[in-house]
């Protein structure tokens, strides 16, 4: 007799990890986010938390799990009052049943919360990396693991994925926005986007250098910038520079070439035209002043 042999498929295959953590933050905690491609979840075992999802805010409670899709800018606040537990993993998977999970907070039950404790237990065998430790960036594997532990994680995270999407419209999901949640995100991004032009007055940054490090397209960035700070981007870092000369200038250290050079213009030609237009006067013209004397 011949036998048939049927190949099982997968409707969730998840083919790598990327991080496994379990977190006790402070009440003050703030992590300032990040995007990348990817899928990654956050589950709060105790407190609250808020996260952002792109543009939009959302709060979290005890017992409720939001999924970023990949390329998806994501952070995450505690709100001052109460010390939050949560779970961060991160996987690939490129199935298109993932979809299920965009855009949602899912209220999960006890069959999931012990399927997440089960990954973070086997974890812990897998692996010699602390759970606990933010900047983590790649795992790495115990010498002496437990036989068959990183294929259980993949188990239990499958099983995990494909329980959420059975149990479908039963489950509570909610789209819980918060407007306090995003200006609060907003504001500290602009506040991050100043603090890196100020670090970096002395290089020659881009458009393109600033959205990269924001995690944000270059429509969302103008937008928001703009209507925090009143002037665009670059306009705003350009601004900078001069303010950083006029400074110079008056400390009387350097000559106007060495004060070119070190904030970044490419000659003391551009850098004397950028200072004109922005103040009025000539690099030589503001330092006889009484303006540059105050």
């Amino acid at each position: 007799m011949e036998y048939g042999k049927t190949l099982l498929r997968e409707v969730l295959p998840v083919k790598r990890i990327v991080t496994v953590h379990y977190f006790e933050f402070a009440s003050d905690y703030i992590y300032e986010g990040e995007k990348h491609d990817f899928w990654e979840f956050l589950y709060v075992d105790k407190g609250v938390v808020e996260v952002m999802a792109d543009t939009k805010g959302y709060k979290l409670k005890q017992g409720e799990m939001i999924f970023h899709k990949p390329n998806e800018f994501h952070n995450v606040w505690a709100n001052g009052k109460v010390a939050p537990n949560i779970v961060v993993i991160s996987f690939e998977c490129k199935s298109p049943a993932m979809k299920f999970f965009e855009n949602r907070i899912i209220s999960i039950g006890d069959y999931e919360k012990n399927l997440l404790a089960l990954i973070i237990k086997e974890a812990r065998e897998a692996f010699s990396s602390p759970l606990d430790d933010s900047a983590l960036d790649k795992l790495k594997r115990r010498e002496d693991s437990l036989f068959g532990c990183e294929q259980l994680i993949k188990i239990y995270l499958e099983q995990l994925l494909i329980s959420l999407v059975r149990k479908g419209s039963s489950l509570k999901t909610e789209s819980r926005l918060s407007s306090v949640v995003k200006e609060r995100s907003d504001e500290d991004m602009v506040k991050r986007i100043i603090n890196y032009m100020n670090e970096n007055i002395s290089a020659n940054l881009s458009f393109k250098d600033i959205c990269k490090f924001s995690c944000m397209g270059g429509t969302n960035l103008k937008t928001l910038f703009k209507e925090k700070v009143g002037t665009s981007v670059m306009e705003y870092y350009r601004n900078q520079k001069i303010e950083a000369a006029k400074s110079m200038i008056r400390e009387g250290r350097h000559n106007f070439t060495g004060i070119a050079e070190k904030l970044g213009y490419t000659s003391i030609h551009s850098f004397s035209r950028h200072f004109k237009k922005v103040t009025g006067m000539s690099p030589t013209e503001y330092a006889l002043s009484v303006k540059a004397k105050i």
